[in-house]
């Protein structure tokens, strides 16, 4: 099973998961039909199915494009609302694409019709991969759009958090440094948070993906995951852990954006004086 990690719009991803013995592929959050058929052409894979986590624009607008394009397509998801859906999936159901298996894991909060995905391949040695969608980034979680802390409090401990630990977190927003960069304000004495903050700083210089993680790692630095640990509860005030995380997702919701770094090339056109005739005062 080979997943193809593709960057689309600001920070989206969107992926191509690929039976590597048939080149069977599945997309997962199709957002940007062209780019996902090129990259299907290209890997010589034949794609069959798209899995929908959730019906946001940013990741299921392509829908309809591609089942014009793709006759007979399959578009499996939660909710009604996403588009061209051809197959409405519930919890625990499992799908089969060749060898890859599918768990459709349902996690409402960030909307009411929220699905992850868990893929593995029976006798595989590598490990098996969640497409978690906005319910679980890479040191945070989505937003709590449709939902309770009650629920998200729930995906992470009785859904997300019963995976196999060396499950690899395939996410949908590239939104690590943020992410980290409020894990540190809660637990700033956290080496786990400092060590992946620096990686991700790196990455981001480098203009690569920080996908996937791993559920043992998030359990490490993640904030959202750690909400018994007396560190996240000092810094909310609470101890319940369903207040320690609806505190924290009214924390992280206010938390300052990043500094917008001034475009390279704007920069050199200020250091040899292009902008100057436009500065001066009339």
């Amino acid at each position: 099973m080979k997943v193809k990690v593709i960057s689309v719009l600001e920070d989206n991803y969107m992926y191509l998961v690929i039976e590597e013995s048939s080149r069977d592929a599945i997309a997962v959050d199709a957002a940007v039909p062209k780019r996902l058929l090129e990259i299907v052409r290209k890997e010589d894979a034949v794609l069959r199915a798209v899995l929908s986590t959730h019906h946001h624009w940013d990741h299921a607008r392509g829908n309809e494009e591609l089942l014009r394009l793709c006759p007979g397509l399959r578009v499996y998801g939660a909710d009604e609302r996403i588009g061209a859906l051809t197959h409405r999936v519930a919890h625990e159901e499992e799908l089969r694409f060749g060898a890859i298996r599918v768990r459709c894991l349902f996690t409402p909060c960030h909307t009411s019709g929220h699905m992850c995905y868990f893929m593995w391949e029976d006798g595989s040695p590598d490990a098996p991969a969640l497409f978690s969608g906005d319910t679980l980034f890479v040191g945070g979680c989505g937003r709590f759009l449709e939902g309770t802390a009650e629920q998200m409090y729930a995906n992470f401990t009785q859904v997300l958090g019963a995976l196999p630990k060396e499950t690899k977190v395939f996410c949908g927003h590239e939104c690590t440094v943020r992410n980290l960069k409020f894990a540190l304000k809660v637990e700033p004495e956290n080496e786990a948070v400092k060590k992946k903050l620096a990686w991700a700083r790196q990455r981001d210089d480098e203009d690569l993906p920080t996908v996937p993680s791993t559920l043992q790692e998030e359990f490490l630095y993640n904030p959202f995951l750690r909400v018994t640990e007396e560190a996240v509860q000092k810094f909310t005030g609470r101890t319940e852990p369903v207040e320690v995380l609806r505190a924290l997702r009214t924390e992280k919701d206010n938390f300052k954006k990043p500094k917008e770094r001034p475009h390279p090339q704007a920069m050199l056109a200020f250091d040899w004086g292009l902008f100057a005739p436009f500065l001066e005062k009339k």
